[in-house]
Parts: structure tokens; sequence; C-alpha cells
């Protein structure tokens, strides 16, 4: 469940998507993402997040887990407790830099709103992390997700096996549907929007518009940073798809309001449609 820039095994992902008014920042979307990675490939690799968000993004939107790398895991583990495991499924400012380069945690990441661009700026990752990239996965990325935001995370293989859950949050291009990135492809190239792929993954949601008994409360850490703790959700609702389930290539997304119905059968794959 992840495009990667070339040859890797993942395994185990949880993705997490939830919408919240923010004290400082509004109504934003916040996105968790979290695998075993195992690179393939001869040198470094990378794995690609496209975020429909509005608005640019900066390094300040990615947040530090710093030692509650368990998060994502207690939001799975809360969720499986209440024993709501199901297979059900529908399908359905001011100029700044092309290509935002930064560290966070053990990757480098490329940040960029045009996917073209970011080739020009892979003299700035170190050598050790630097990828290679195929042309046609980032004209594939340009065409068929226009307004989109790139996340490309660059790692070596002594880094995936640290990696703690990437966690972002960014203003919605629509604040009532939750969209989590899904697309699976693990060879450098474009994804075969038509392949049907096999699944290994926890796929969850929240909203602090969610009514009272709503979902499955998350226990976290007594001594979490406040500041992390302001974009994460009190409750959650999720699903595991694996098992030998295979499915059609595409991302995971379910409206507002029917996950505010707690109606986890209207999650849909959806894929994206040309320019």
């Amino acid at each position: 469940m992840c495009i990667s820039t070339d040859a890797a095994d993942f395994s185990g992902t949880i993705v997490y998507c939830g919408r919240r008014d923010h004290p400082e920042h509004g109504l934003i979307h916040v996105l968790g993402y979290q695998n075993t990675a195992v690179n393939l490939a001869d040198g470094p690799n990378a794995m690609v997040l496209h975020l429909p968000a509005a608005g640019r993004l900066t390094e300040r939107h990615f947040l530090p887990a710093g030692r509650s790398g368990d998060v994502l895991r207690r939001m799975v583990d809360a969720v499986e407790s209440a024993a709501r495991v199901d297979d059900g499924i529908a399908w359905m400012g001011a100029e700044a830099e092309a290509v935002q380069v930064f560290e966070h945690d053990v990757y480098t990441v490329l940040l960029a709103d045009d996917p073209t661009a970011v080739p020009a700026a892979l003299g700035r990752v170190p050598a050790h992390r630097r990828p290679r990239l195929d042309p046609e996965l980032l004209r594939f990325y340009a065409e068929h997700f226009p307004d989109h935001t790139f996340v490309v995370c660059c790692f070596d293989n002594a880094d995936a096996r640290r990696a703690k859950p990437l966690l972002l949050w960014y203003p919605p291009l629509d604040s009532d549907r939750l969209t989590v990135p899904a697309l699976d492809c693990h060879t450098g190239g474009a994804p075969d929007l038509d392949a049907v792929v096999p699944v290994d993954h926890w796929v969850l949601f929240s909203s602090d518009q969610a009514p009272a008994g709503w979902g499955t409360p998350v226990a976290y850490p007594a001594d979490m940073r406040h500041r992390l703790r302001a974009f994460l959700p009190g409750a959650v609702m999720g699903r595991k798809y694996g098992d030998g389930m295979a499915l059609r290539n595409g991302d995971f997304s379910i409206g507002h309001r029917e996950l505010l119905d707690g109606d986890l059968d209207r999650v849909e794959r959806v894929r994206p449609g040309p320019r």
C-alpha cells in the first residue's frame, strides 16, 4: 500500500486520516502513515504520498512523534480490542522554492506542488538516501493528481528499520471527504490503475465532530507532548484489510457524514482520472 521509487516491500501498513478543528489552524485533516519497509533496490529508495491539501505545505506541517512512536499502533489496538474488524468495502502567499527539502525523523523529505520539479532538487538529498526517479512516475502524478501536494520520503535500509510514524496536518481540498493515499506500486514506475493488488493494512478515520459514544477511545501515554496531542483524536473507527485480500488499486475515502454515522461500509476504493 505505497508507491516507491524503486523495488521495495511494504507490509503491516497503518494509515489514518482525521478531521479536526484545531485551536490554532482551524479545520484541518491529519494524516498518519506507518509501515515496515524492506528496500529491495541496489541503492537508496523513497516512498511517495499524494495529499489533497489546499495551499502550500511546509516543514511545519510535519509533526514529530518524539517518544510517542507507537501512536498509530495505539489506535489499531483500540479498534482491535473492540472487535470491530470487517472486510466490507464499496468502490467508488509568498513565492517559495518549487521543492522544499528537509530532514524529518529518519527521512529526507522533498515537498512539492509539482512532481515534475522534484528531479532538480535531488542534489540536495544526501547521497546515501538519494533515489532514482522514473519520469513515468512523475508524469503519472502530474496528470492524475492536480492540486495535490507530493511528499517524497527518501530512506536507506538502516533508516527504514528505525522509522517512526509519519504524522502531518494540512488544510484539505474537501473538508467533507477524508481520503488516505493507498495506491500501490513497488517497481519505481507508474502504478497500474486496473491492477488488483494484495492488501495488508489498517485504515483508520476520526472526526472531532463525532457524537458521544462514537468509535473506540484511544489511550495515549500521560507524558505525550501537548502539541502532538492537540492533533490526535479521542476516538477512532477503522478496519483491517488483509488476510490474503486483494483489491483494485486506489485510495481509500469516506464522506464525513457517513463517518459520523459510523458506516464503514461506505468506505470507497477510489481511483484518479487523468486531468
